[in-house]
């Protein structure tokens, strides 16, 4: 079963980040807490870590896109 990698809120303004770099790349194995991506907000760059351990299985938001809090950059299996 897949793991969603979702965009996480960083600060109570943020309502979207734009994916500035993925640090892995698909069939990577990630470890828990392990930085997968780097997003960039209005204000900052932020780091999004993973949720859990596995392999990152698909990416859903290329680098350069932005898109709304909580949507599914990635999964994880």
């Amino acid at each position: 079963m897949a793991t969603e990698l979702l965009l996480p809120k960083f600060g109570e303004v943020m309502e979207e980040g734009t994916v500035e770099k993925w640090l892995k790349k698909v069939g990577d194995r990630i470890e828990e807490e392990e930085i997968v991506l780097t997003v960039e907000s209005e204000k900052a760059v932020m780091e999004v870590e993973s949720p859990t351990g596995g392999t990152l299985k698909r990416i859903m938001v290329q680098e350069g896109e932005t898109v709304p809090i909580n949507t599914v950059l990635a999964y994880i299996g």
